[in-house]
């Protein structure tokens, strides 16, 4: 049985905004509570891929320090990036 999406949602709004480090938990809890209601399902599939790396992995990725891998260079962190340099 497959989670509904709302249900879904909401489980990745927590995850978004309570990752442990707070510069993540603003980045991300912000991004989510912005975008994540227009994600559809495979935008939501590579979202909490992304979840699922470390703060440090991903926050390199979106500021630009380090390249991010094949797997994650997609649409969604082209959303975070340009919705970290929005906010600066």
């Amino acid at each position: 049985m497959s989670e509904p999406i709302t249900v879904r949602r909401k489980r990745l709004l927590y995850r978004s905004r309570y990752r442990g480090c707070l510069e993540s938990d603003l980045l991300f809890g912000g991004f989510a509570d912005h975008y994540l209601m227009s994600l559809d399902a495979r935008q939501l599939d590579r979202y909490e891929a992304l979840l699922d790396e470390s703060d440090q992995d991903l926050l390199a990725w979106v500021f630009g320090r380090s390249p991010a891998p094949p797997r994650h260079d997609h649409d969604v962190l082209d959303l975070l990036r340009g919705f970290q340099c929005a906010r600066r």
